[in-house]
């Protein structure tokens, strides 16, 4: 591959991803960041505390606990006749969440306790350069407010133990004890600064408020490198939360894509999949549903009507997948080598980790067919636990025939993944295709 073979548009989508995704450190200002381009192009925010007053051609958006969105335009054609095209993906990333109480102060050291998210490469955390970010409830006058918070500037650090201490590294791997080798040094212990006070101040220098309004958080430790292009080509992406926030910058990027649709389009952006999705902003939750009935409301459609919409539905989860890397060969089902920048991948497996079968992988196949655009087919070996997505549980919870889709890249869950240029155009092209439909 040359870098002429990479066309402006692909690199400019592949910047915006990195933009995107740099300025969403977490779930919740993820969702802000939807939230906001949703609104530039005229999707009107729909609270669920309110009655909704739905036209056909409306475009609308959903938020439930500032970390999970759903954004939906109501098609041409009435969605008894078509369906629903639904495109999943989730705004968490797995990593280290900073504990309610988290700084005390040891041997003249303050450092703050974390608890691991999910199953991120721990190893990847140390040496780095490490802010926080997340929300942070702040009391006011008259209310309690959710307040986005993000210190991008380097505060935060892992360091890892000399080598001259822990001899056997590279033949063992790096290791942590997660409750005693995890915590975060913050800074040197202050005589007569409480180590709270300490962890409060920087937060409530960001915000504005004064350290004893500060009433809990929700914050994760970020990367506070930005996202970047490498290779001696340019083609390859580096950053941060790729997955899934990728999958997020897609779905999203088609549904705006898409105008005026012939049928009703709906993408749902969840929280808490890296944690197994059961919570009431996760995939497990009710919103899907909640979403969907209060559509079929609009149309008057009753109990049997909404069965026959769901059956004419077509969802598409969308999550990274494992990309062949040429330095382990042994880690990969040997008919199954995906290839970065050679489009999207259709995951599958039989004990229903992903929700594909062959109908479901046919259907995306014609798509991107339809969009001009490659496929490939991914596997996992069989002697390796396989990973799983949104897509059985949504699936399952509303019955309706779903395919696992993914770009491929290297060092998922890393706090630093890679992926290909192209491949991010290729999956909007592909997304784009399937809201447009036939």
């Amino acid at each position: 591959m040359t870098a002429a073979a990479i066309s402006v548009t692909a690199r400019a989508q592949a910047q915006d991803l990195l933009d995107f995704i740099d300025a969403s450190p977490s779930p919740w200002h993820a969702v802000a960041s939807c939230a906001a381009r949703l609104q530039a192009a005229g999707f009107q925010h729909l609270p669920e505390v309110d009655r909704w007053n739905l036209q056909t051609g409306g475009r609308y958006y959903v938020v439930r606990g500032g970390s999970s969105i759903i954004a939906f335009t109501l098609g041409k054609k009435p969605p008894l006749d078509t369906g629903i095209t639904m495109i999943g993906a989730h705004t968490d990333s797995p990593g280290l969440r900073i504990k309610p109480k988290p700084a005390e102060d040891v041997s003249g050291m303050t450092r703050l306790g974390v608890e691991v998210y999910g199953g991120p490469l721990l190893a990847t955390f140390a040496d780095r350069d490490l802010g926080l970010a997340g929300r942070v409830m702040v009391r006011s006058d008259k209310s309690i407010e959710s307040r986005l918070v993000h210190l991008a500037e380097p505060l935060l650090r892992l360091p890892n133990l000399a080598i001259h201490m822990n001899r056997e590294v590279n033949e063992n791997g790096l290791k942590f004890n997660k409750q005693t080798e995890l915590p975060l040094l913050l800074g040197a212990a202050e005589n007569g600064t409480a180590p709270d006070q300490r962890f409060r101040a920087p937060l409530a220098n960001a915000l504005g408020v004064a350290a004893e309004d500060l009433l809990t958080w929700e914050l994760a430790a970020c990367d506070t490198q930005k996202g970047s292009f490498w290779g001696v080509d340019r083609e390859f992406i580096a950053d941060s939360q790729l997955d899934n926030l990728a999958s997020c910058h897609a779905a999203l990027s088609a549904l705006l894509a898409v105008e005026q649709p012939r049928q009703t389009c709906l993408v749902a952006l969840f929280d808490h999949e890296e944690v197994g999705s059961e919570s009431a902003v996760g995939a497990g939750g009710s919103l899907v549903g909640d979403v969907l009935q209060r559509i079929a409301g609009h149309f008057s459609l009753d109990a049997e009507d909404q069965r026959r919409l769901l059956a004419r539905s077509f969802f598409i989860s969308a999550d990274m997948a494992h990309a062949w890397h040429p330095n382990f060969p042994g880690a990969y089902e040997p008919c199954h080598r995906v290839a970065v920048n050679a489009g999207p991948v259709i995951k599958s497996n039989a004990n229903q980790r992903y929700s594909t079968n062959a109908d479901t992988a046919a259907r995306f196949m014609a798509i991107c067919q339809q969009a001009g655009v490659p496929c490939q087919q991914y596997a996992h070996r069989t002697d390796l636990g396989c990973g799983s997505t949104i897509g059985p549980i949504v699936a399952a919870r509303l019955g309706i025939p779903s395919v696992d889709v993914g770009s491929p890249m290297w060092a998922m869950h890393s706090i630093r993944e890679s992926a290909g240029v192209l491949d991010h155009g290729y999956m909007i092209a592909a997304l784009s295709a399937a809201l447009r439909g036939q």
